[in-house]
């Protein structure tokens, strides 16, 4: 009995119903209800059965390329689902600044993310990972890092 049947019970709005239960006796058959098995419930649930550890293989790559061809390689890896760290301080600014807009169309064209972490370092991420937070520069230049020292 629900408890919207029990409340109106109480207020005297509806009368009690009586339950009747039915004895069995032990020559007397019951009818049989068949119960489908695990395996066939199983079977008929089988493509809305979704994987929580869809990637078992997270990887993210260090990559310190030396020219702006081996940007391509970067790219690859983020096609490829791979988060890719990416640090620049051994290629000249021109060159980096290339690399940074190739990999920042191939990004946008994938749904990821790209953020800086570091002087010239980033991160860049497919649309599979999620980036939250945000790293602060506290060295802005070289000549503050050495008044501070």
């Amino acid at each position: 009995m629900g408890v919207m049947n029990r409340f109106m019970n109480f207020l005297g709005l509806q009368e009690e119903e009586e339950i009747v239960e039915r004895e069995t006796f032990p020559g007397q058959d019951e009818p049989d209800f068949e119960t489908p098995s695990f395996e066939t419930r199983k079977n008929q649930r089988g493509s809305n059965v979704v994987s929580i550890h869809s990637q078992k293989n997270v990887k993210v790559i260090l990559y310190e390329p030396r020219s702006y061809d081996e940007a391509q390689e970067i790219a690859d890896h983020l096609r490829s689902h791979r988060s890719v760290v990416v640090n620049l301080q051994r290629v000249r600014n021109d060159q980096a600044m290339r690399i940074i807009d190739f990999l920042s169309g191939t990004i946008y064209a994938l749904s990821g993310s790209i953020s800086k972490i570091g002087g010239n370092i980033f991160l860049c991420t497919p649309d599979t990972v999620e980036i939250q937070g945000a790293i602060t520069e506290i060295l802005t230049e070289d000549s503050e890092y050495n008044r501070m020292r």
